[in-house]
């Protein structure tokens, strides 16, 4: 059972990090080529000054005038200097950091796997089994089905609805993403208390508008998934026309899943996707999904109540279940298991699903194996080397400088709710208790978790991947009834990312992200604010943003605002939604201003809690110019070189379908075009292209 991500500052996606932007009437043209000279208050490069550290002014590319596209203005030497890779569909710091960090954890898993001799059952003999097994596509190539063939008789040995209900339990053990979601986590309306979760899932394609739209690229997309679908099926042994007519099947099966599934930016509403509901109730309107036979089968029997996201999802489930023939949803079922598993079989495998995400994502060729393994082994057992890679790579002193930061960002906030002018009193005093009760948490847990029950061996990777599946469903369900882990992390320790959670209230920052461009212990103040600052910025107003402001102190959905400030938060929420839609990233392709809204109101916020913070900073100091740009200047370029980011075009339409963070173009540049100490620090003047006219400016936080 998994827990939808909390809300993060970049999410996982495929490929990588998804990175996100903003929008106006006039989108700003990334490939402008302005050559207005510098204003007076933008010294050029090359004047006497001391040179600074954390920030490569040899990234900006001084052709741009930064009032007209300070995207490109920031890091045009950089994106021009710095192709995407043949494996790669994006490319920027994310992607560096990332990479940074992969040399560290490979050296870690490289030495894990050359020592045989690690005690039994220790952490050490997990983490260098499982990567050992996981790296040995010849050991896998020979095994072909052998250690997957007692999951496919499972299946092959279903013959009644009944039977299907049956294989359910083992099956979302499994992780294979069939027909719908689950998980045990906090209930958003007593968040001192664990629920069992259900949700809409069953899809293949990365949305569901893939299946529905008739657009000429969503068709290609749908043509081609089904020739993925084909010769996988090929791979398992059917004959060509058979395997033809499962493709159409799961085809046709998944087609109405994706009819009954609620968009993203519907998805976003967190009290219309929290539908409580007795077992019993839920067992009476979706019967074909035997919940209560299956929750007993998970050990989840004593949950009297489900919180169902999507009821009319899960009842289209039900109908499905019981009008579709059963040979066909044995095909659905025999097909996600296999897909969810492709890199843990014979390389046909992998190589067809390669084939198939080149279309989505217009990777060039495949990332090497260790780098997809290394992955594989953090998502199993991040926790478990996370500790030697800490040891590496983080330092006590981090951990305290970014404490400061995390302090003085906060204190920012607390400032800034105060000065609203468009806040009640009453409001206030929430949001202020809400803010004082964040919980901080970074670099890694305080508490690790325990692998103990977990088997592995270097016989089959399959087998180990199969084992870590089925182990964290077991340690997600065996929460239910317990006092709320407060301790437990969502991410792992070397992850370039963080996100806040709403039913913790709190904000979290793995070690991963605690280095340069984000964070550099020599660095001047000016750049680690407009780079980690923003970040933690952007994280606290998430719980602020309009997802989470939600969600009360005690990370409970609870509605704390008077309806008049209800109401005047919505209409300049309305004005992000409306600057962020109007940019478009590529030809006929815009930003969905209300997928990505709460990564926008976030990037608003977090930027204007860091540009305070510094300036409370360095109050009273007489700081000088480094490489010829003053503070605040050095601020904004920090935050622009963050995101620096070159992307295939279709990553970038898959990205504006289905992620919520904006491109990163959008990301550097929306905060700016509504901030004023922006159009001071680099002199714009008011027919700037970075300018908006004071009526069109967005603030909130």
């Amino acid at each position: 059972m998994r827990k939808n991500n909390p809300l993060s500052l970049a999410a996982l996606a495929t490929a990588g990090l998804a990175l996100g932007g903003c929008a106006s009437t006039q989108p700003v043209a990334s490939t402008t080529t302005t050559t207005a000279a510098p204003t007076t208050e933008t010294p050029p490069t090359a004047a006497p000054a001391p040179k600074g550290t954390g920030l490569n002014v040899a990234n900006i590319n001084t052709s741009v005038d930064p009032c007209d596209d300070f995207f490109e203005y920031a890091s045009g030497s950089w994106l021009k200097n710095n192709p995407i890779p043949a494996s790669e569909v994006r490319w920027g710091s994310f992607n560096e950091l990332a990479d940074k960090n992969n040399a560290v954890m490979r050296q870690i898993l490289d030495e894990s796997a050359a020592n045989t001799s690690a005690a039994k059952g220790s952490n050490a003999q997990k983490v260098g089994d499982f990567y050992a097994s996981a790296m040995d596509s010849a050991a896998i190539d020979a095994a072909g089905l052998k250690y997957l063939q007692p999951e496919l008789d499972r299946i092959s040995k279903i013959k009644t609805l009944k039977d299907v209900q049956a294989a359910l339990p083992q099956q979302m053990r499994l992780q294979t993403g069939i027909f719908f979601g689950g998980y045990v986590g906090q209930d958003d309306k007593k968040s001192d208390e664990y629920a069992v979760n259900l949700y809409q899932g069953g899809l293949s394609l990365p949305d569901r508008d893939y299946y529905l739209k008739d657009d000429a690229r969503s068709k290609g997309i749908r043509a081609a998934y089904t020739t993925y679908l084909t010769n996988t099926f090929k791979l398992l042994g059917d004959n060509p026309t058979t395997a033809a007519k499962n493709a159409v099947a799961v085809m046709a099966l998944e087609t109405k899943l994706a009819k009954a599934s609620k968009t993203r930016v519907a998805l976003r509403d967190p009290n219309a996707n929290y539908n409580k509901m007795s077992v019993a109730e839920a067992n009476k309107r979706f019967p074909n999904l035997a919940l209560p036979a299956t929750l007993k089968t998970l050990n989840l029997g004593a949950a009297q109540q489900v919180i169902v996201g999507q009821p009319e999802f899960l009842q289209e489930v039900s109908n499905l279940m019981k009008q579709t023939p059963v040979a066909d949803l044995k095909t659905y079922m025999r097909w996600h298991l296999v897909s969810s598993l492709s890199s843990a079989l014979p390389k046909a495998y992998g190589d067809e699903q390669f084939r198939f995400s080149q279309v989505l994502t217009g990777a060039k060729q495949q990332q090497p194996r260790w780098k997809r393994m290394l992955r594989s082994t953090d998502g199993a057992l991040g926790e478990a080397f996370g500790q030697v890679y800490v040891e590496k790579a983080f330092t006590p002193e981090t951990k305290q400088k970014a404490l400061v930061m995390v302090n003085n960002i906060r204190a920012a906030m607390g400032e800034h709710i105060e000065k609203l002018d468009w806040m009640s009193p009453a409001t206030k005093a929430e949001a202020q208790k809400k803010l004082a009760a964040f919980t901080v948490k970074i670099g890694y847990p305080d508490k690790w978790k325990d692998y103990s029950a977990l088997n592995i061996s270097r016989e089959s990777y399959l087998q180990n991947v199969l084992a870590a599946r089925q182990w964290s469903y077991n340690d997600n369900t065996s929460k239910f009834g317990k006092p709320i882990d407060r301790q437990e992390w969502g991410m792992t320790p070397p992850t370039v990312n963080a996100y806040f959670n709403p039913s913790m209230n709190e904000i979290v920052f793995p070690a991963g992200i605690m280095q340069p461009p984000f964070f550099d212990p020599n660095a001047d103040d000016a750049v680690n604010y407009g780079g980690m600052g923003a970040v933690i910025g952007h994280e606290i107003t998430h719980g602020f943003d309009d997802q989470g402001r939600q969600y009360d102190a005690a990370g409970n959905l609870r509605d704390w605002w008077t309806k008049e400030d209800a109401a005047k938060f919505q209409q300049r929420a309305d004005m992000v939604d409306k600057q962020y839609s109007a940019f478009s990233p590529l030809d006929s392709v815009f930003v969905n201003g209300k997928l990505t809204m709460g990564e926008n109101l976030a990037d608003f916020g977090g930027l204007a809690l860091a540009y305070s913070a510094l300036q409370k900073a360095n109050a009273g100091k007489n700081v000088p110019k480094y490489d010829g740009f003053t503070p605040e200047q050095r601020f904004f370029l920090a935050w622009a070189q963050v995101w620096r980011t070159n992307a295939r075009p279709e990553y970038l339409r898959q990205q504006v379908m289905t992620d919520p963070h904006s491109p990163a173009q959008y990301r550097t540049v929306g905060p700016l075009m509504n901030m004023p100490e922006f159009y001071e620090a680099f002199g714009c003047k008011e027919n700037a292209k970075m300018m908006r006219a004071q009526a069109d400016r967005a603030k909130i936080w």
